[in-house]
């Protein structure tokens, strides 16, 4: 009897997998295409990529950190937008408020689409002046936003003490019938 108990206890462990190891799990996490921005045209391909993936701290990544650079985040709005804009002057917390917001009013797989055109820049003593349009699409559950935001940026960018560029002075120009990316920021925060 002893020994067909461990006969059975024997098989019975050798049909199953107790003491193999199994595949680790993926961690639940959003989609990342960060570079780390050691150029200006990263920097520009990480804000892209951001909207993109809709993540937050990629997305918070492309401005400055005053730890880093010395330079506060400020963000100047179209002058069309500023009767939206409950909060001056527009900060790195407002951009996080706002993209929140931004995240939970997009359908689940579906993305923000951002693309930048006409891009020139002007170095202006340690900083990088950079100018473009852009045309944001965005995907929202509430058919009564607009999807479509058009204008002109300009970021000041700097190379801070990690030799990572970053924005630290946002610009919006509105410049197209339709709203610009500071009136969705206003709609939003």
């Amino acid at each position: 009897m002893k020994y067909f108990a461990l006969i059975f206890f024997l098989l019975l462990m050798g049909g199953c997998d107790l003491f193999q190891t199994r595949d680790a799990q993926q961690p639940d996490q959003s989609r990342s295409n960060y570079q780390l921005a050691v150029t200006p045209d990263l920097l520009i391909q990480n804000l892209i990529n951001s909207l993109n993936d809709l993540n937050l701290q990629n997305y918070l990544s492309c401005f400055s950190d005053t730890s880093f650079s010395g330079k506060q985040f400020l963000f100047l709005p179209s002058i069309e937008a500023i009767p939206l804009f409950p909060s001056s002057p527009w900060d790195k917390k407002n951009e996080s408020l706002y993209f929140n917001n931004l995240i939970g009013k997009i359908p689940t797989g579906l993305q923000a689409t951002l693309v930048i055109n006409n891009p020139s820049s002007s170095q202006v003593g340690d900083s990088l002046i950079y100018s473009a349009s852009y045309t944001l699409n965005i995907p929202f559950f509430d058919a009564s936003i607009p999807s479509l935001y058009e204008g002109d940026l300009k970021f000041s960018m700097v190379r801070d003490s990690r030799l990572v560029w970053t924005v630290y002075l946002w610009q919006d120009i509105k410049s197209t019938q339709y709203p610009s990316w500071s009136e969705l920021k206003g709609r939003l925060y």
